[in-house]
């Protein structure tokens, strides 16, 4: 721990980074994954199971947080950390792609952005200073500027005018957020798929000088080679002594490409989301446990695994619990995700700093391209 929001590089291979940042609440190892706590509660989740996976950082969202409990409240309940149980790290996104995909009457301009809630159809507004001020109450560790993320595909000039208000956006923001050492504010890169907007927008946010920068826009429904294409062009124009977070992303394969390109950190609801649709990530790639060849299926998913969801439940009982639409379907496929996510990012620390990379992520690749064990019987 330190008293200042710091990061150091331990290690580089190639483009892939080894690193760590520090800061009053705990360190967080990168290449990090940060589970998706949207609304306080890593879904299906307890929080200490979180933690013994190998999290050091969870995210939690200000559109989800404003609007219930509010975060009013949850700074009168000592802060999201107290509220939660969960004293470590954490990362709170702006609320921007959340107004975006979920609100509905969206009135946006240079204020801000106007909308009515998904939940009781009430009326807010948020800008740049009122989600940093909500970010303050939540007291999270590391705040997101407020973005405006438009769906892909779009014309230039909308894209353009998108960017262009979001990096005037990250001032107001970098000003609201003032100075707090124990703390960052990380601006976000966007420009859609339009590379010259992309590098325009991370050279323009390099001069600010703040002390983490993501790379926003990529998780809405692009093919993956528009993506990488964006990193391989946007990451060299990015401060090399900065982290560097690629918002909403991704698959295994998403993950391991893009700290190939020298990704630190990444969030996703995939892991979480899926566990409660009954597929479970393995190191033989994606499992559907809805199929009746697991019926009668006596082993595990993973007999290697350290986590008891992996190694220790036969895939017949988890069949059983997913086409029973039981709670515990979505506990113990969502565990075993999560675990299987965080052995992914400590396997890649571990490459990185043996200078491995490569070997590492052509052998999870192999094991991929095998497949899910051969029918049982």
């Amino acid at each position: 721990m330190s008293e200042t929001f710091q990061f150091k590089l331990i290690a580089t291979d190639g483009k892939a980074r080894r690193g760590i940042i520090t800061m009053p609440r705990g360190e967080v190892r990168t290449p990090a994954f940060m589970p998706v706590g949207t609304a306080g509660t890593v879904k299906a989740m307890y929080l200490d199971q979180v933690r013994e996976l190998g999290s050091d950082i969870i995210l939690g969202n200000v559109y989800h947080l404003m609007l219930r409990p509010g975060a009013e409240r949850v700074a009168r309940l000592g802060g999201l950390h107290d509220f939660a149980l969960w004293p470590h790290p954490i990362l709170t996104d702006s609320g921007g792609f959340q107004v975006m995909s979920l609100a509905s009457l969206r009135e946006l301009d240079e204020t801000g952005v106007r909308f009515r809630s998904h939940i009781d159809g009430s009326k807010h507004e948020l800008t740049p200073e009122r989600s940093i001020e909500i970010q303050g109450l939540l007291d999270s560790d590391i705040q997101m500027q407020l973005d405006e993320c438009i769906r892909l595909p779009a014309e230039r000039a909308e894209i353009e005018r998108a960017m262009e208000m979001s990096l005037r956006w990250a001032e107001r923001s970098a000003k609201a957020f003032g100075n707090q050492p124990g703390k960052a504010m990380f601006g976000i890169v966007q420009g859609g798929d339009l590379i010259d907007l992309r590098v325009r927008s991370a050279e323009r946010l390099a001069a600010m000088d703040l002390k983490g920068y993501a790379v926003g826009g990529l998780a809405v429904g692009e093919p993956q080679d528009v993506m990488l294409a964006t990193l391989d062009e946007t990451l060299p124009v990015m401060p090399t002594e900065k982290p560097r977070y690629l918002m909403g992303v991704g698959t295994p394969d998403d993950i391991l490409q893009s700290v190939a390109r020298g990704i630190d950190m990444f969030d996703c609801v995939m892991p979480t989301r899926a566990g409660r649709h009954g597929l479970a990530y393995t190191r033989f790639g994606k499992v559907n446990l809805k199929n009746a060849r697991h019926a009668d299926d006596p082993r595990p998913l993973d007999e290697a695994s350290n986590c008891p969801a992996s190694r220790d439940y036969s895939r017949a009982y988890l069949h059983h619990l997913v086409r029973s639409n039981e709670a515990l379907a979505s506990m113990l496929l969502t565990w075993n995700n999560l675990a299987y996510y965080q052995s992914l990012m400590a396997g890649m620390r571990a490459a990185i700093e043996a200078g491995g990379f490569d070997n590492f992520a052509a052998a999870t690749k192999a094991g991929w391209a095998r497949g899910d064990l051969p029918p049982y019987g």
